[in-house]
């Protein structure tokens, strides 16, 4: 049973109970964005371009501030059983730099793709980066991410088809699970794509499918790959 309620008439019980509030307002990434972030918010009005930021961005912060925080907004959970209850403050449910639901996003997102998805077959991580011109164009165009992803796979899966008719493998085919980034390891804008692709080629036989495992590329073979996927997208 779920209901909401207000964090200043309630209070879990003491229990035996492993589950434990997060408490993200003791985390330094916490306290830092909430004593500076009005200031941040001023600073960007002040400089008269009439830019300031957009609006996505000014309430990925506000949820994030409030993410976690029963004050905000909780579940009391009541085990049906045994009568135990407990509190779970709401969570915000980002996608921007939420550590707790990010990760907790990346985690179901990871089980789903290994229990229901992907075969289990040698997997190899293919890794698109792109000239700055590029990231801007892809940031702004969300269907020009599209194109580059489509034009950038063909040339690869072309490339493992290939690879495979030469290990006498009959119409191969292949296929990839894509994730966007959008940011580097600085936080800067860095569109750019991880393809999960299978280090093999799948056949069609009766009475089913056949994986036909391919050695990794040589750095001569991702050469020539990148510079097919760069003429492509220029």
């Amino acid at each position: 049973m779920v209901s909401a309620g207000n964090a200043a008439r309630a209070q879990p019980r003491a229990n035996g109970s492993a589950y434990r509030r997060r408490e993200p307002e003791g985390t330094l990434l916490h306290a830092t964005v909430r004593s500076h972030f009005k200031t941040f918010l001023a600073q960007v009005e002040e400089r008269g371009d009439g830019a300031g930021l957009p609006r996505f961005v000014v309430s990925e912060f506000e949820r994030y501030l409030a993410c976690g925080i029963l004050a905000n907004g909780f579940a009391r959970v009541r085990c049906a059983s045994c009568g135990d209850e407990m509190l779970v403050a709401f969570s915000c449910k980002g996608r921007g730099f939420c550590p707790s639901c990010t990760t907790r996003r990346m985690q179901g997102t990871a089980t789903h793709l290994l229990d229901r998805v992907l075969p289990r077959v040698p997997m190899r991580q293919w890794v698109l980066s792109l000239p700055r011109w590029a990231r801007f164009l892809l940031a702004r165009d969300p269907k020009l991410i599209t194109r580059t992803l489509d034009l950038a796979l063909r040339t690869i899966f072309k490339f493992q088809r290939r690879r495979g008719r030469r290990a006498d493998a009959k119409a191969p085919r292949t296929g990839a699970v894509t994730f966007v980034q959008r940011f580097g390891g600085a936080l800067n804008l860095n569109v750019h794509f991880h393809c999960l692709v299978p280090d093999g080629v799948f056949v069609e036989e009766q009475p089913g499918i056949r994986f036909v495992p391919l050695p990794g590329p040589s750095e001569d073979e991702v050469r020539d790959v990148l510079r097919r996927i760069a003429r492509r997208v220029r």
